[in-house]
């Protein structure tokens, strides 16, 4: 199941793991790209030296090609320019469009993948030079950028450019990897799978939430959670927070019930507020059930931990068998 995606990033498998912050480490990027797909780190909350040493750490891990996440809705110059200086095979800009930063990296040499929610930004990433496109619909978990589910946005970016096309949002098994493969994307980017990996580095409690959730119980919030840059949806996991901020009339930022009450405590220290944007860590204490636990729709397909390699594999082969079911069933 080779495609023009793994060609262009010297992959064998078409699965790309999505750059969860502070869920998707070294560990996690390696051994997916030590599988057979290509994992993307996500970088950009630290300064220019810390992405070198990121990536430093990385390969240290492995040998095979991989990409740093960066975010457009903050000062991206200097950690762009570190990529570029440690010849990263590729960079991952998602939120926002900026036709400059593509530039820069492609003149730096650097593949670019560019995360869009709608056909007409796949068209502007891919005019400005994108080498690939991520599009993500709306049941992705995290940070959403868009509005269009995830079936009709594919297609529909497809149509729009002339780029491979990596499909995001809802995506957490071989059957989902088919489906997008039918609709025209080259590849998968998949994250609230790899939240149930060994290597993901999360607390026990989200990740037996994850295990435990239907698929009914994610939720998308326009402002519930103090994400850290502004008109940031997010989906996550229903809790105990959300279902107290819904039952007291779903109030905006500066009215929700219990605002600025310490429920845990980081494992270095410092307060893990109510609705604060955080990743609950190993080693965090305090009420983790009720702190962002970031999920996609997907969720409901996701029962047990396998490591990140096992994960590329089944995903992968369960893939190729449906693919191939099909193809005997329809001749």
């Amino acid at each position: 199941m080779t495609t023009d995606l793994c060609t262009l990033l010297n992959i064998n498998k078409p699965i790309l793991s999505a750059p969860m912050g502070g869920a998707a480490g070294p560990d996690m990027v390696a051994t997916v790209c030590n599988a057979g797909g290509f994992g993307v780190i996500p970088l950009w909350g630290k300064s220019a030296d810390g992405v070198r040493a990121g990536i430093a750490e990385l390969r240290a891990l492995t040998d095979r090609n991989f990409a740093v996440n960066l975010n457009l809705g903050f000062d991206y110059a200097d950690q762009l320019q570190a990529c570029i200086d440690a010849r990263v095979c590729a960079v991952s800009l998602f939120w926002g469009m900026a036709p400059e930063a593509i530039e820069r990296a492609k003149n730096g040499g650097l593949l670019v993948m560019s995360s869009v929610g709608s056909a007409a930004e796949a068209k502007q990433a891919a005019d400005a030079g994108a080498d690939i496109i991520i599009a993500q619909g709306w049941e992705a978990g995290g940070h959403v950028w868009g509005q269009v589910a995830t079936m009709a946005l594919i297609p529909a970016v497809v149509d729009a450019v002339d780029v491979p096309v990596v499909a995001a949002g809802g995506i957490a098994d071989g059957r989902g990897m088919a489906a997008a493969l039918m609709l025209g994307a080259q590849g998968v980017w998949i994250g609230t799978r790899f939240l149930a990996s060994h290597e993901a580095t999360i607390h026990a409690t989200y990740q037996n939430s994850i295990l435990q959730a239907q698929d009914d119980q994610t939720e998308w919030h326009a402002d519930l959670y103090d994400v850290t840059w502004p008109n940031a949806p997010h989906r996550t996991l229903a809790n105990a927070t959300s279902d107290a901020w819904a039952a007291a009339g779903r109030a905006a930022p500066g009215a929700r019930p219990g605002e600025q009450e310490v429920i845990g405590q980081r494992p270095g220290g410092g307060d893990v507020l109510r609705y604060q944007s955080y990743t609950p860590l190993p080693g965090t204490t305090g009420d983790v059930a009720a702190m962002s636990m970031w999920a996609g729709q997907g969720v409901g397909l996701v029962h047990k931990v396998l490591s990140a390699a096992d994960i590329v594999s089944e995903i992968d082969t369960d893939a190729r068998a449906i693919i191939a079911a099909q193809a005997a069933a329809f001749r």
